[in-house]
């Protein structure tokens, strides 16, 4: 998260703003706050996430999006955007224009400095206010390492850490296994 614009605005003032935005920017308390530019670690990062997870899902009722497609919690009336998420099953839709999405089943963020905590934290609150959201994976890109928290039957969340090339994260909730070496392929540490 980065530069908030001071004016309150309402959930269909900020659509109609964002939709027409050169650049991304999401929607907490009424309020914008503009979308960070990425690393180069951070962009090969995704780009690896989302071609093994594309590959492993092809045959699959589950779709990974990456980057540009919104994501609505009602809980907690905030619009975000996440690095990487994937939807089970026909896609639940904020409205007609289709560039929203209001479930999501596995959720990935790239770590930067500015946004850690908030990934962490807040981000991850509003994730989990989603009825269908089960996996969260928060990817280090300073250094390898992959936390992977995943929703149990009684509605608490396990977290398990990855930190070994060899290893890798079993993502159950869409049926898919992503290796550390494939994600920090090319990466720079």
């Amino acid at each position: 998260m980065a530069f908030p614009v001071s004016t309150f605005l309402t959930p269909d003032e900020y659509l109609a703003i964002e939709r027409e935005a050169p650049h991304r920017s999401e929607y907490i308390g009424g309020r914008m706050f503009a979308m960070a530019g990425a690393t180069a670690n951070h962009a090969r990062i995704v780009r690896n996430a989302l071609t093994s997870l594309d590959a492993a899902l092809v045959d699959s009722p589950c779709e990974p999006f990456a980057t540009d497609l919104r994501l609505y919690s009602l809980a907690h009336q905030v619009y975000t955007y996440a690095d990487i998420l994937v939807t089970c099953g026909s896609q639940q839709f904020l409205d007609e224009r289709r560039d929203t999405v209001t479930d999501a089943t596995l959720i990935i963020e790239v770590l930067s400095p500015s946004t850690s905590n908030y990934d962490r934290a807040e981000k991850f609150e509003y994730y989990r206010s989603l009825p269908s959201f089960a996996e969260y994976l928060l990817i280090r890109q300073d250094r390898i390492g992959v936390e992977h928290h995943t929703r149990q039957a009684d509605g608490t969340w396990l977290m398990r850490e990855y930190i070994d090339l060899p290893e890798e994260v079993e993502c159950a909730s869409v049926g898919c296994r992503l290796s550390l070496s494939r994600l920090y392929a090319r990466v720079e540490l």
